[in-house]
């Protein structure tokens, strides 16, 4: 009888192991056509949310990148031109999460990771801030549990799990959003602690952000495109603090008609500031009659 000498069982990597234990098998990146990825998306929350049963996270103002386990990419499919260092960082398991380089710093992120050549120093100040399991088994909370045993196995700085945390009622999550914005952040995320991984505009994940308010002088008139041909396109305005920028929607049909006059004052809508301080989507709110 011929014997036969058994082959040694090399032993799983430590990246093979951690992928087995977090349930690597139950997932799988969903692509659409075009390579484009199916990722969860925002709705608007209802004014005066109850946030019992959701678990509450900051916005962050990035560029969402989406990690198939071997790839990095834009939520538009896009390759993500990553240094090789960076990604090499990552497991081998979908994550999807915000590129983020701190809050108010959204201009300079979109330069850095759109850069075709990648900058190693502005690279090494991004964090990559995961939400979310793709296609990862159990409701959200188990999958942010799992999401939190993964960054720390890692311990590496620039791969962060969001924090999400429980908020007592109305008036905390009114406190929470109020200390974010006043803090140069862009809002909350309620996520519903009990849902399952879907894709898709969904109902059980919700933005949280505030209208501010400001007012500017008219001081010219942009014409319009398309259905505004012959008519206001948008006002051409600056503020207070001297900004100069335009202010496109918000106008019905009759004010772009008939525009509020050069050198009106008008208040606007808007929601938060870029990084050298104008106002980021500005829309029309009245002509000042005081």
């Amino acid at each position: 009888m011929r014997q036969t000498t058994a082959k040694p069982c090399n032993p799983p990597t430590r990246r093979q192991a951690l992928a087995a234990i977090l349930g690597a098998g139950a997932f799988s990146a969903s692509h659409g056509a075009g390579n484009k990825p199916a990722l969860p998306l925002l709705q608007d929350a209802p004014a005066g949310i109850d946030p019992a049963g959701y678990l509450v996270s900051e916005k962050y103002d990035g560029a969402r990148g989406v990690w198939d386990g071997a790839r990095l990419r834009f939520r538009s499919g896009l390759a993500v031109p990553a240094p090789r260092w960076f990604t090499d960082r990552l497991p081998p398991l979908p994550l999807d999460g915000e590129l983020w380089l701190g809050r108010g710093r959204f201009e300079a992120l979109s330069g850095a990771v759109r850069r075709q050549v990648p900058d190693d120093a502005e690279w090494r100040a991004i964090r990559y801030m995961v939400f979310e399991l793709p296609g990862g088994q159990g409701d959200f909370a188990q999958r942010a549990q799992r999401l939190r045993a993964l960054a720390a196995d890692i311990a590496w700085g620039q791969l962060v799990a969001v924090e999400q945390t429980t908020v007592a009622d109305r008036r905390a999550l009114a406190r929470r959003l109020d200390e974010v914005v006043k803090g140069g952040g862009e809002g909350l995320v309620l996520h519903r602690a009990d849902a399952p991984y879907a894709t898709g505009r969904l109902p059980t994940l919700l933005k949280l952000k505030p209208l501010q308010d400001a007012d500017a002088v008219v001081l010219g008139h942009e014409p319009g495109q398309g259905r505004n041909s012959g008519r206001l396109g948008a006002l051409r305005v600056r503020c207070e603090d001297g900004h100069e920028f335009s202010v496109g929607t918000g106008l019905s049909d009759a004010q772009r008609a008939r525009p509020p006059a050069i050198g009106t004052v008008i208040s606007f809508n808007y929601r938060g500031r870029t990084e050298s301080g104008v106002p980021r989507f500005a829309s029309f709110k009245r002509e000042r009659g005081d």
